[in-house]
């Protein structure tokens, strides 16, 4: 399969649970979760969409020549799934009374792959320059 229609089907993915998941947080969820754990699933699901736009926005905008435009959307897609979805692990099991301690250290790895995505994206824009 092509990088863009993967970029695409991703981005939709991202896009469709993250109003799902933001629509279980607003209705289901606030009424037997935490303040602290609704606060933090809602970080995740904003996350998730902001990414889910971003990827979109790519995939209509990178036409996947060189291998640093597929780096920016393989950092942009995992770290989304990774600090996104654990965050999500943590609130729901938090709920439940036993913490998935494990997925304590995936978010800040994803964010950091968020934040290298990120960073090639701004060097892609100055690559020219330097």
């Amino acid at each position: 399969m092509e990088t863009i229609f993967i970029t695409q089907l991703i981005a939709s993915l991202y896009g469709l649970f993250a109003v799902i998941f933001g629509a279980l947080g607003a209705h289901k969820l606030k009424k037997i979760w935490s303040a602290e754990q609704i606060q933090s699933f809602e970080t995740g699901v904003k996350y998730q969409m902001y990414h889910a736009i971003v990827l979109l926005v790519l995939s209509y905008n990178f036409g996947f020549t060189n291998s640093l435009e597929c780096y920016i959307v393989y950092c942009f897609a995992l770290g989304t799934f990774l600090f996104s979805f654990s965050i999500y692990g943590l609130c729901y099991s938090g709920a439940k009374g036993k913490k998935w301690k494990f997925l304590g250290p995936v978010t800040p790895i994803g964010g950091l792959i968020l934040v290298l995505g990120w960073a090639l994206l701004l060097y892609s824009f100055i690559k020219g320059l330097i």
